[in-house]
């Protein structure tokens, strides 16, 4: 079961990224179902695919129905797909695909999914877990940091950029995984990259609160990061 499906999503991957160039992806949005490489795309899924079948007739099925399931889904994202949503779409487009492959892989070998094991102390753990280190703490610096931002930023009534807050979730995951794995140097390593990025800012600033700002923020984010990493571990011990 493994094997297959591991075999039918690395044809998928080939396909969709490794072997499909920039320009069939613009014609394709151009020219749409008109367009040949469309139909060249399909062509390469469907070599990829019996290529990771090794041709064997007893998969012939699944592979014709991937191939034509991938046309229907690729066309469905070509005519409903616009500018705004097109990192929607590319989202729904690769998570259709997925669900088809696992469909497939699970009419060949049928599995089943317990519902008490997703609800096991781990499982439950790690959840909690992420949702702190990523939201929840998101929201607690927010407010921790209230004194130095609104002296600092300048907010603009219209602007949704959201990209510092982003940036702090990435940084805490980078965290709680490096101290889940024990890769404690990992933390050293991220902490000298992002000091070396700040370095420009707070050298041209000559304003104290901006240093205060940046360095109880990096320490807070730091800490939730590994706080809660050691709340995950301690269940799992």
């Amino acid at each position: 079961m493994v094997v297959l499906f591991l075999s039918l999503l690395l044809a998928h991957l080939l396909g969709d990224f490794l072997l499909q160039p920039t320009t069939w992806v613009n014609d394709k949005k151009k020219r749409k179902i008109r367009s040949k490489y469309l139909y060249y795309h399909i062509g390469v899924h469907l070599l990829l695919l019996l290529i990771a079948t090794q041709f064997s007739f007893k998969y012939l099925l699944a592979v014709i129905l991937i191939a034509l399931s991938h046309f229907g889904i690729d066309c469905a994202k070509l005519y409903f797909e616009k500018k705004k949503t097109a990192k929607t779409w590319f989202f729904i487009d690769q998570l259709l695909h997925l669900m088809v492959i696992t469909c497939i892989v699970y009419s060949y070998f049928p599995f089943e999914i317990s519902i008490e094991n997703l609800y096991s102390q781990q499982n439950l753990a790690l959840i909690t877990a992420l949702l702190l280190v990523t939201y929840v703490s998101a929201i607690i610096l927010k407010v921790l940091l209230s004194k130095w931002s609104e002296q600092i930023v300048k907010v603009d009534a219209g602007n949704t950029n959201n990209a510092g807050k982003y940036i702090g979730i990435l940084e805490r995951l980078f965290i709680f995984f490096f101290v889940v794995l024990n890769f404690w140097e990992g933390i050293g390593f991220l902490l000298a990259a992002k000091s070396i990025f700040r370095f420009g800012d707070l050298k041209e600033s000559k304003d104290v609160r901006l240093t205060e700002y940046i360095l109880i923020g990096t320490l807070l984010s730091f800490g939730f990061g590994i706080l809660c990493a050691m709340f995950y571990k301690s269940f799992i011990v």
